[in-house]
């Protein structure tokens, strides 16, 4: 039938997200207006010291590790 390829590490593109370790909620009223991760649309990168689309490609990413 159809071939199924696997997916490789190298082939998943990371994405922006609070998983990543440098990813801070925005702490800006305009960013999260309702206090809920479901509508903020940007977190806030300490590594690129800048606001960034939740959920963009992300080539930087560094999962949290747990304390």
């Amino acid at each position: 039938m159809f071939a199924v390829k696997k997916a490789t590490k190298a082939s998943i593109p990371d994405f922006c997200d609070l998983m990543c370790k440098y990813a801070e909620m925005p702490k800006d009223a305009a960013l999260d207006g309702a206090g809920s991760c479901r509508t903020f649309i940007a977190l806030y990168c300490s590594r690129k010291k800048s606001f960034v689309h939740k959920n963009m490609p992300c080539s930087q990413k560094q999962v949290r590790r747990k304390s």
